[in-house]
């Protein structure tokens, strides 16, 4: 009886070990000098939504993956939430900062999954995720690093595409080197 109030939720484990790879890729150095993120702390949150979006994206499908996925996004906003008590955000502010975050997050997920899914359709004149990229990356319409990102971006999805998704919901993940596009 009392091994299974303490035994392990393999999804909660998953969901943590994604996180800390995500925030691990969002900490590459490339990702602030080669293509410009900004190193603020609003820059920081964007890579970290950035990368916990391609590891949520790629999650898509069965139900185990779907566990994990939300308990990566539980990973993410429990991790927030902590780091803002620590800043010395009073507990009344707390909630209502995270649930911002949250909202910001669906929005980032919404302007990058539409945009994604008109890349496949695009004519080559307009670049639909780097002006997404832009406008929340960045603030501004278009950057001269914004097509760059989307590259990287685009690379990053293909990268997890062709990873087994069961080992990704076991908690793996590999994401590319972020240099690795402007070398070949």
């Amino acid at each position: 009886m009392f091994k299974a109030l303490f035994k392990k939720d393999p999804a909660l484990e998953a969901g943590r070990a994604l996180y800390a790879a995500s925030v691990e890729q969002a900490r590459t150095p490339a990702l602030y000098a080669s293509l410009g993120a900004p190193d603020t702390v609003e820059g920081r949150f964007e890579m970290v939504a950035l990368h916990v979006w391609l590891a949520m994206r790629r999650l898509k499908g069965d139900e185990r993956a779907k566990k994990v996925s939300q308990c990566l996004f539980d990973a993410m906003f429990q991790n927030m939430d902590d780091s803002l008590r620590e800043l010395g955000v009073g507990d009344l502010q707390v909630g209502k900062k995270v649930r911002k975050l949250a909202e910001n997050f669906y929005g980032r997920i919404g302007a990058y999954e539409e945009a994604m899914k008109q890349d496949v359709e695009r004519d080559g004149v307009e670049d639909p995720l780097a002006k997404a990229l832009a406008r929340n990356i960045f603030e501004r319409e278009m950057t001269e690093t914004a097509p760059a990102f989307a590259d990287y971006v685009r690379r990053a999805d293909a990268s997890l595409q062709n990873q087994p998704q069961s080992r990704i919901a076991g908690g793996i993940i590999v994401f590319p080197d972020v240099d690795e596009g402007a070398r070949s």
